[in-house]
């Protein structure tokens, strides 16, 4: 391996040089030139230890980033992802990856380009979250490259192993804060209110009945049938979800595939809707109201899940960009549903599930929790609820230790 200076005079007559660097890498000699002499040196000094290392691609043989993250998404569709994955890795590509570095060479990509990268994100206003995502599916895209021979680093990879384990996750939790009863989760006396304001009987009140005291997912609720309800058992199985396109497949994960059993109420209702409900192939214990197809997300929440909070009382005031409460003609208030998504109704159901009996819980432990609501980890469970977990320390129940201690002692 070494340097050399290459002088020239151009068709004009001008005098040009460049700097060489003519290096072999398994058996094949090749050449990178360089205007600058620094450059080269900083070029060969990591081509010596690729080199050494086996790890070093030409860049003739380097597709770019663009080219690679293409063959990503085939693979991806290939392995039979789901539509909104495949949607979401799209995305990365073509508006977070691609305007940036798609045109680099997998070859010449470094450290310091993926921290680049991340630094153009930021400054173009993309969220510590999304920047996250972004890094980890161009990761993915330089191990689906590896695996294709293209490239022998991951340079994101080795980035992440520089970087203090959690050190992002715990400030990106900072910032987003944790979720708070009453803000992000329905109070007890919320879920009173909405249980009193739905209809007597029929598929909404079983629908959200199930929502409050299962904690299914709404894709799970779109895609629950009835050979899954075991009204005897009091139980649901949950075996296939309905995703943003209308298809059905399996839970999110294996740890999605799960039992969970019913309060009587809840039992009861669904045992009179299963009389009333439309009759189709695919057996939807929530169709839509032919019963021919899954119920739209959409439709839920707009035909449904916020016009039962507003009747329900459970509402905020609408206020305009400056701020400003928004009136009718009349000079009323206009109000607006307050949780605007049903995973509020799961985040609930998790509170429920965690708060002690005699605050009018379950209290069943984090590793209960995790299989009820079928998270893939239970870290996944701990980083999202373990501040609802009675802490045991509160005034009255430290006063009752003390005494005990105190009297033992005596």
């Amino acid at each position: 391996m070494s340097i050399r200076k290459r002088e020239w005079k151009t068709a004009s007559g001008e005098d040009r040089q460049a700097w060489v660097v003519d290096y072999t890498s398994k058996g094949k000699r090749h050449l990178r030139t360089f205007n600058k002499k620094k450059e080269a040196e900083t070029f060969e000094t990591e081509m010596r230890g690729e080199v050494r290392d086996g790890t070093h691609t030409p860049r003739n043989k380097s597709l770019t980033v663009s080219q690679a993250g293409e063959n990503w998404i085939s693979a991806s569709e290939t392995a039979g992802l789901e539509r909104t994955t495949i949607d979401g890795y799209r995305q990365h590509l073509d508006l977070h990856i691609s305007p940036f570095v798609g045109n680099d060479k997998l070859a010449d990509l470094a450290v310091a380009d993926v921290r680049a990268l991340e630094d153009k994100l930021a400054a173009e206003g993309r969220s510590k979250g999304l920047i996250r995502k972004v890094r980890v599916s161009l990761g993915s895209i330089l191990a689906d490259a590896q695996e294709r021979g293209h490239v022998a680093r991951n340079v994101v990879r080795e980035l992440g192993r520089s970087r203090r384990k959690g050190k992002e996750k715990r400030a990106e939790g900072r910032q987003k804060g944790k979720l708070r009863v009453g803000v992000d989760i329905p109070s007890p006396a919320e879920i009173a209110l909405i249980i009193a304001a739905m209809p007597a009987d029929g598929k909404w009140r079983s629908f959200f009945l199930v929502a409050i005291f299962t904690g299914l997912r709404a894709s799970e609720l779109r895609g629950l049938r009835w050979q899954d309800v075991n009204l005897k058992k009091g139980e649901i199985s949950v075996t296939q979800r309905v995703d943003a396109y209308q298809e059905a497949g399996a839970p999110k994960s294996e740890s999605g595939h799960r039992i969970i059993p019913m309060p009587p109420n809840v039992v009861a209702s669904l045992k009179a809707w299963k009389l009333a409900c439309p009759k189709g192939d695919l057996d939807l214990v929530f169709p839509s109201d032919d019963g021919t197809a899954p119920m739209w997300h959409a439709n839920i929440i707009n035909r449904a899940w916020c016009p039962l909070q507003i009747a329900a009382g459970v509402s905020v005031q609408v206020r305009d960009e400056n701020g400003k409460l928004v009136r009718d003609d009349e000079g009323k208030p206009v109000m607006q549903a307050k949780y605007t998504g049903l995973h509020a109704l799961r985040h609930f159901y998790a509170s429920w599930c965690i708060n002690s009996r005699e605050d009018g819980g379950l209290g069943l432990s984090a590793k209960v929790l995790q299989e009820r609501l079928g998270h893939a980890t239970i870290q996944l469970t701990l980083d999202t609820y373990s501040h609802l977990f009675p802490r045991g320390d509160d005034s009255a129940k430290l006063a009752d230790a003390e005494s005990r201690l105190f009297g033992n002692a005596t």
